[in-house]
């Protein structure tokens, strides 16, 4: 007799709504493998931390009852289930399937399209123009003499961090043309904890198709471990961290008139697991592989790393009891601009010391592909080049911070 079926929900994107008057959560699927949208009430929300695999169904119930102190029929907690496998929220066998169609399909492409054209910026190359130009100003570079080996770019959208975009770029542009490969280490927020995701997909941008290095992906996937580097390949379709960069990457190359350098897309996962587990990443062996791997591939190669990150989220569009006023700002701008020190200097050691004493509470976007791409470059010197708090609610009280960073 086969053992009950022991529920585990995929990695979703919860969004808070309120919905018939009610506050309500939306459930995100980050594939997009249905059609379906689901809007839970709180408590089938606190129902969804208990499917992790380790419990049936009846168990669920039994522990959700427990948690909340009422009654919850169980026919609420198997129709709530139901709902979810029928839109490919949960670890079956139909969800299976359906992620391998649409990952066959994703790699049947000749390209990975641009997930945000006409979305949150335009798909037009001369409409885009207009707008990366309308960012800039009439400052003359700042390093223009110096020979960068990494750049940290936000990944907030361009109506919000347009200006830190241009500068940033415009002071790494010589940088990005001298160079005859590009690494783009982004965050990715629908992947699991520890991951180093690749994909041999090209990405495409309003300016064309930017190559990539499927010979040196395939060496990389290989120390990470083949199926493992590409486990959560289809998290590349829709992720906008490489692509927000990727897109200024490209622009900088067009308006110089210039042909793109290859560029390798490397999406990373959370480093939160490192925070309970006690562990760190430096002892992580895949990780050393895969750096060790990827130092000798590139030893002599004009390569330039990209961290696609953004810092804080604090206030209460993220959770926090407190709205940030002048003082709570203040204080986060001298936490950042620790932070930015110790990138600038090089050092992922004392940048994972830091946000692991503080126990990640901004919340740091950038915090596993800023380690990464420092453990790469091993970098001595840099400098700042912007910095910006960005609002992240109606009322002004949640805020995202952002940087420009150039590192040689």
């Amino acid at each position: 007799m086969p053992e009950p079926a022991k529920p585990r929900l995929r990695i979703l994107d919860f969004q808070p709504i309120f919905y018939q008057g009610e506050r309500m959560w939306l459930l995100r699927d980050p594939w997009q493998l249905s059609d379906r949208q689901i809007i839970v009430p709180q408590a089938i929300a606190q129902m969804l931390l208990l499917c992790d695999g380790t419990r049936t169904a009846e168990e669920i119930h039994i522990d959700l009852v427990e948690q909340l102190g009422e009654e919850i029929p169980f026919d609420a907690i198997t129709n709530a289930l139901s709902e979810l496998d029928r839109a490919y929220l949960l670890h079956t066998e139909r969800f299976e399937i359906k992620r391998t169609k649409a990952l066959t399909a994703y790699r049947a492409g000749d390209y990975r399209p641009p997930a945000l054209a006409d979305l949150s910026y335009p798909a037009s190359p001369h409409e885009l123009t207009a707008l990366f130009q309308s960012y800039g100003s009439d400052q003359p570079r700042q390093q223009a003499n110096r020979s960068w080996r990494g750049v940290v770019s936000p990944h907030i959208d361009y109506q919000r961090g347009g200006p830190v975009y241009a500068q940033v770029w415009d002071e790494a542009a010589q940088a990005v043309l001298d160079a005859d490969l590009v690494l783009i280490f982004g965050t990715d927020h629908n992947g699991s904890a520890g991951t180093i995701t690749l994909t041999r997909q090209p990405y495409a941008t309003p300016f064309g198709i930017l190559p990539t290095d499927v010979a040196l992906i395939d060496k990389l996937a290989d120390a990470i471990g083949g199926e493992q580097a590409f486990a959560e390949e289809l998290n590349h379709r829709n992720e906008h961290s490489v692509e927000l960069s990727a897109v200024w990457l490209h622009y900088v190359f067009h308006q110089a008139n210039r042909p793109p350098c290859p560029m390798i897309p490397i999406l990373i996962g959370s480093f939160h697991h490192f925070m309970e587990n006690g562990h760190h990443p430096a002892d992580e062996p895949m990780f050393r592989r895969f750096h060790e791997v990827l130092r000798w591939e590139t030893a002599g190669r004009r390569a330039l790393a990209i961290s696609s990150v953004d810092l804080a989220h604090v206030g209460p569009a993220f959770g926090d009891a407190f709205a940030m006023d002048d003082r709570r700002r203040s204080a986060l701008r001298e936490e950042d601009h620790k932070l930015m020190d110790a990138i600038t200097r090089g050092s992922a050691a004392e940048f994972y010391d830091r946000i692991h004493a503080a126990r990640d509470r901004n919340r740091i976007c950038g915090f596993a592909p800023l380690y990464h791409m420092l453990r790469f470059l091993d970098a001595s010197t840099g400098v700042q080049v912007a910095y910006q708090q960005c609002p992240a609610d109606q009322t002004d009280t949640s805020l995202v911070s952002i940087c420009g960073l150039l590192v040689e």
